[in-house]
């Protein structure tokens, strides 16, 4: 698969399900200020809430260590350099939802955009997940119905966790194979009885 194609691939066997966040390092990562609260608002209710044209952020972390690319711990808000875009196509993301600029401080402000994942999939198995928390729908366990992952997605959000993108797993690989050490991936569940789950998924 290269990165300059926008379609997805086609997959023979249901897929990997992930939760992506900025690497393990020494990295910078984007927070956001109170523009956090619409797109939570727009996840739990729906695109009648209307989104800002561009999301305020500032880094944090050691100011000499290297910004992330994958630049947001916030499991809800996927913020991408402009570069792994590029890397990855916008049109392939966009499969998924939109890319909406942030804005970094500073006279030079870093390009990068946050990941709007709009899909709400009816996918998880609920008599076999954790039941979800009230205030967040937080599961730490998740099982997804295999025939119902929408595997053909780079991304997709689930109606019990709206607050959450969860990453399919070619997805997954493919910016694996660009981030490398940069990129975080817990897994979240698999088809494949022998693979662990990640014990904490959601945790910062």
């Amino acid at each position: 698969m290269t990165a300059d194609s926008t379609s997805a691939p086609t997959l023979a066997v249901p897929s990997a399900v992930y939760r992506l966040l900025a690497g393990t390092g020494n990295l910078r990562t984007l927070r956001l200020a109170d523009s956090l609260i619409d797109l939570k608002r727009r996840q739990f209710q729906g695109p009648q809430v209307a989104l800002p044209d561009v999301f305020e952020a500032e880094w944090t972390g050691d100011p000499k260590a290297r910004k992330a690319e994958f630049a947001s711990d916030y499991p809800g808000a996927p913020i991408l350099s402009r570069r792994l875009v590029d890397r990855v196509g916008q049109e392939r993301l966009e499969q998924a939802g939109r890319l909406v600029p942030v804005r970094t401080p500073g006279p030079d402000p870093d390009e990068y955009a946050l990941y709007v994942v709009e899909p709400l999939v009816d996918c998880v198995d609920t008599r076999r997940s954790n039941r979800p928390k009230k205030a967040t729908g937080e599961m730490r366990k998740i099982v997804f119905r295999p025939e119902a992952v929408p595997a053909e997605l780079p991304a997709f959000r689930v109606p019990q966790f709206p607050v959450a993108v969860c990453w399919t797993g070619w997805m997954r690989d493919l910016l694996g194979e660009i981030l490398g050490d940069g990129l975080e991936a817990r897994l979240l569940w698999s088809p494949e009885p022998s693979a662990a789950p990640h014990p904490d998924p959601w945790a910062l």
